[in-house]
């Protein structure tokens, strides 16, 4: 399973409505619970949160990639955030974080879980794809720009 193939439109959020990084994470989770393919909420954001203590998904460019491997999802999921504004995420290289990339994935799915990764880390190495991420007004918009890529 790809980067492509977990794109849903009920799974992006643009704008994101909150400002810190655990009201972000939380955001992102329930956009993912609303859809119906959590099977626990919480799990899921504590999985994210020890993940997030083991080192910052935040990255460089304004780029976050939170992910954890849990038992709360059967197959694996994404949820896409878009904050203009930015926020502080912990980022490597100590900037405000704008797209934000979460993903869930079952134990089973690890080497899934790193190509989707991997995918997300190839795509958003374009500054040209990441300035029209930051200026979609909507889902639709998001889907289109990685669908031309």
């Amino acid at each position: 399973m790809g980067f492509l193939e977990l794109l849903d439109k009920k799974l992006i959020k643009v704008p994101l409505e909150n400002f810190s990084k655990n009201a972000v994470l939380e955001e992102l989770i329930n956009i993912i619970d609303d859809s119906g393919k959590l099977r626990n909420r919480e799990q899921a954001y504590q999985d994210v949160l020890k993940r997030e203590l083991l080192g910052s998904t935040g990255l460089e460019r304004g780029i976050a990639v939170p992910h954890a491997r849990t038992e709360a999802v059967d197959d694996m999921v994404m949820a896409v955030g878009i904050a203009p504004g930015g926020i502080d995420f912990e980022a490597l290289d100590g900037e405000q974080s704008s797209l934000f990339f979460l993903i869930l994935a079952p134990p089973h799915q690890a080497g899934a879980h790193i190509e989707v990764l991997s995918d997300i880390a190839k795509v958003t190495k374009s500054a040209a794809i990441c300035r029209l991420l930051l200026a979609s007004a909507d889902a639709d918009e998001v889907i289109e720009i990685f669908e031309e890529d």
